[in-house]
């Protein structure tokens, strides 16, 4: 400590301020005056490079780069994954992955197949897109078996928040990724590597936990379906679904693995390093989709077109969150207060990984959404992960993602959509929903440090 002391400068307390001040300015703006996060984002950067000392010609220079570079980064990814997810949820493709690994579940395994339900649907879908396609689900099952709510509800929603903090293609992922210069398939399967047990621990075993807490979880009368939805003429099948479902997984991986395993002169390096690319196995997953979940649903060219072109609507604001904490993420870079943040780090030998992860916590418990964290966070730790390898630069973006979904409460738009369609009190929730974010933080954290001192 006495280091870090003989190293300070008053210019560095004034970058600390500043940082300060622009994260209290975002929580302010979004939690107590409802201001949209976009306009809370530039607002804050503004304030940022302001009190920072940065010249105004700068600061907008420096903002608007950081929005251009991650739009240009993650936006067609996200796009992408936005087309794939509306393709399985119209084609039918969801309910068929649904109802065959339902149909094959007994009583006792039926939260444990909740659980693999949400992580298939979760890859592809945005979390709030799997929620609403998912409880109905939820709801029959949990009337016609029997069984408590949330013991079959807490493994669904723990597959799906999961996936959407911890695997890209989700936004939360790729922007930390693209912040970092992290690889994406590395972060994918140690994304995934990581995910499996935490999903166990926060789903399944929880479940049991949150329906002893909560054992009378009553869903208003109208949300709960009489039955699912009327059967079509024609429907994708399950093997080619998942099949379409996992192909962008199975060939980032592939790239993965062939970064690591072939020389770079390797003709067949090459061809996986393209295909594996996170654009490229997208791109194909749609183009794939097209046939295997849009043709096999009998959808013509003018359905398929509409298909994807209400895929994009949705998914604006999340683009434009993202960009926008792509440019503040670019100020703080700028203004040099990652750079203090780093001998910060380094001087009080701080564990990066830790770091990230504190940092993405206390921003998420201020403002309520886990896409504001992991941006934020990833642009404060950003110079941290100039000094990694790529895998613990992978392993920084999953720190930042696991701090990311810490306990969700009354400021976030999840917890009223639990709320609400589970028919919870907001005591309830919190005993729930809640705790059951901060097991996946935790736990997901708890696996991610031991990863960092091993690999």
């Amino acid at each position: 400590m006495t280091v870090i002391a003989a190293g300070w400068t008053g210019h560095d307390t004034r970058l600390i301020g500043a940082t300060v001040l622009a994260i209290a300015l975002i929580v302010v703006l979004i939690t107590r005056l409802k201001l949209h996060p976009l306009l809370a984002l530039i607002l804050s950067s503004g304030l940022l490079g302001l009190v920072a000392g940065m010249p105004v010609d700068k600061l907008i220079k420096s903002f608007t780069n950081g929005v251009g570079s991650t739009v240009a980064s993650v936006g067609v990814l996200i796009a992408l994954g936005a087309m794939l997810g509306k393709l399985l949820a119209d084609s039918g493709g969801a309910e068929q992955i649904v109802d065959t690994i339902l149909n094959r579940a007994g009583r006792r395994t039926l939260p444990w197949a909740m659980a693999l339900v949400a992580a298939l649907l979760g890859l592809p879908m945005f979390f709030e897109i799997g929620l609403v396609l998912l409880i109905p689900v939820v709801l029959l099952v949990a009337k016609r078996s029997g069984q408590p709510l949330l013991l079959l509800g807490i493994p669904a929603l723990a597959g799906l928040s999961v996936l959407h903090g911890l695997v890209p293609p989700h936004p939360g992922p790729l922007a930390a990724a693209g912040a970092l210069n992290a690889n994406i398939g590395i972060t994918l399967a140690l994304g995934v590597l990581v995910a499996v047990p935490t999903v166990i621990i926060a789903g399944p075993l929880f479940g049991r936990v949150a329906a002893r807490m909560v054992p009378h979880a009553t869903p208003p009368a109208h949300l709960v379906p009489e039955g699912r939805s009327e059967k079509r003429d024609r429907q994708p099948g399950f093997l080619s679904t998942v099949a379409t479902v996992l192909l962008p997984v199975v060939l980032m991986l592939a790239k993965a693995l062939s970064d690591i395993l072939l020389a770079k002169e390797s003709h067949l390096r090459r061809v996986l390093d393209f295909i594996g690319d996170p654009l490229v196995a997208l791109l194909a997953a749609v183009l794939l989709g097209l046939f295997t979940l849009g043709r096999a649903a009998g959808f013509d060219r003018n359905r398929l077109s509409d298909t994807l072109s209400s895929a994009l609507g949705p998914i604006a604001g999340i683009l434009l969150i993202v960009g926008a904490g792509g440019g503040f993420k670019q100020t703080l870079v700028d203004a040099g207060v990652g750079d203090v943040i780093t001998r910060l780090a380094t001087g009080a030998n701080f564990s990066p990984l830790l770091l990230g992860w504190l940092v993405a916590v206390a921003i998420r418990l201020a403002t309520g959404s886990a896409t504001v964290a992991t941006v934020s966070a990833a642009g404060i730790v950003a110079p941290l992960a100039a000094t990694l390898d790529p895998t613990h630069s992978a392993l920084l973006v999953l720190a930042i993602g696991a701090g990311s979904l810490f306990f969700s409460h009354v400021n976030d738009a999840g917890f009223w959509l639990v709320k609400e369609y589970f028919g919870l009190s907001v005591g309830q929730t919190l005993k729930s929903w809640s705790i059951m974010e901060t097991v996946i933080s935790v736990v997901a954290i708890a696996l991610i440090l031991p990863l960092g001192a091993l690999l």
